[in-house]
């Protein structure tokens, strides 16, 4: 089949580009355009028309990508017309009544670019990643993905795998032959580097699912503190309903944010009091789970809260702000008592030192989170695929002997289908093509 779709983003816009790809795809041009197919890559200027009623659609530039030279590794076109609803509805009817045409699925373009060879899974990952992004670093993320060097790095440890594969393949197939005697010495050196390689990119406190999926940030503390308006502030929006009523929070409210350049997800939670009612006990509870899973916790008190020794017991410090809100009340009192907690003095209603939380925010993220190490995973994904490729090289160490080896063969067969998952590539012709390769087999 040959598919089609809007690929610029809806609503009016000035210019709107509608993508086709498919074995059809010339067919398609010469329907609308009553002319001969354009050069390749060249930009034409051409009048679209209704194949069924001749009439004028609209007139704007066209783009030929003849297979295998293509995004998609098939034949492909690009459709530049005007951006209104009217013509971009037009155009789309018009392409659906062609033979062999239909609408694309969601990814498809980037999906059939896949399975073609034009690109590997961690490339259409990033793709993916790109078009979400919402802060740089977000972008600078999926930029660096989308360059090779995670599937270089998996590529690389992949291709040790097979060369000890194709080892072992090798002493199982062809006992006779002679190969070296420290054969199953160097066997386990090369095993456990590239384990104790992927256990490095492991221990990365996943920073790289953190960046993609925002930060978490936990708004937690007593009621009345002034948690609700940190959400609205930090927001620029009426997320959380405001009152001078302690206990009107009583679910989980979140807002995804770009915090300067930081992605976060900001959770207001229930004020933490001891409370009779049900539903504000539950919520009290999910208050404090959230601030458990949290990567930052804002724990917003204010001057009325002098005995907040109890109450900070719950929560990890070094993992938290503390934050004095409402200062225009006066904290002098206070202020000496939580000095050895590294507080921040805030206003929200006359939006002071705001600025100073946001920037002790991005510092503490910053510190704990952002360094300057290479981060191969951003998805649950490659991180449960290389587990378990450490899983089956634990495995294969506790396997010792030359007789061994057909168990071992296994243990590193798995280990290298799971490493081959992370890119998308899985083929195990590249065994027999390193055996002939390495010890010239049959020769």
């Amino acid at each position: 089949m040959t598919i089609y779709a809007l690929s610029s983003g809806p609503g009016l816009s000035g210019i709107a580009v509608i993508r086709v790809s498919g074995p059809n795809t010339e067919n398609v041009l010469k329907n609308i355009t009553f002319l001969p197919t354009p050069s390749p890559k060249i930009a034409s200027l051409r009048k679209f028309v209704n194949p069924q009623t001749k009439e004028l659609i609209d007139e704007g530039i066209l783009l030929w990508f003849p297979g295998p030279e293509s995004y998609t590794g098939e034949d492909m076109a690009e459709f530049h017309i005007h951006g209104s609803k009217a013509v971009i509805d037009a155009m789309s009817m018009c392409i659906s009544k062609i033979n062999g045409c239909r609408l694309a699925e969601p990814g498809e373009f980037t999906k059939i670019a896949f399975q073609n060879g034009k690109i590997n899974l961690l490339k259409a990952e990033s793709i993916s990643d790109l078009i979400s992004s919402e802060t740089e670093i977000q972008r600078q993320q999926a930029i660096k993905i989308m360059s090779g060097k995670s599937s270089e790095k998996f590529n690389s440890l992949r291709e040790r795998l097979l060369k000890i594969l194709s080892n072992i393949e090798a002493k199982i197939d062809f006992p006779e032959d002679d190969l070296p005697s420290n054969l199953l010495q160097n066997i386990h050196s090369e095993t456990k580097s590239i384990k104790n390689e992927i256990k490095k990119i492991l221990n990365d406190q996943k920073v790289g699912e953190r960046i993609r999926e925002g930060f978490k940030i936990a708004i937690v503390g007593p009621t009345n503190a002034g948690k609700s308006s940190l959400l609205n502030y930090l927001s620029k929006r009426e997320v959380a309903i405001v009152s001078e009523i302690a206990g009107t929070t009583r679910d989980v409210i979140e807002a995804h944010l770009n915090l300067d350049g930081f992605p976060v997800v900001v959770s207001d939670t229930a004020g933490i009091r001891e409370s009779k009612d049900e539903i504000e006990k539950r919520g009290i509870k999910l208050a404090l789970e959230r601030a458990e899973s949290a990567d930052l916790n804002l724990i917003v008190i204010e001057p009325k809260s002098v005995d907040f020794s109890s109450f900070l017991k719950n929560f990890q410090i070094n993992n938290s702000i503390i934050v004095i809100n409402k200062m225009d009340l006066g904290i002098d009192h206070i202020r000496n008592e939580l000095t050895k907690f590294n507080s921040i003095h805030i206003s929200i209603k006359e939006e002071k030192n705001i600025d100073k939380l946001i920037d002790k925010i991005k510092e503490n993220l910053k510190n704990k989170f952002i360094s300057n190490e290479d981060i191969y995973i951003t998805r649950q994904r490659h991180r449960i695929n290389l587990e378990k490729c450490v899983e089956h090289l634990s495995n294969f160490e506790e396997k010792n002997s030359l007789e061994d080896f057909d168990q071992a063969a296994e243990d590193i067969r798995l280990a290298t289908r799971y490493l081959g998952m992370i890119v998308g590539k899985v083929d195990v012709e590249e065994v027999l093509g390193s055996i002939f390769n390495d010890f010239c087999i049959g020769k």
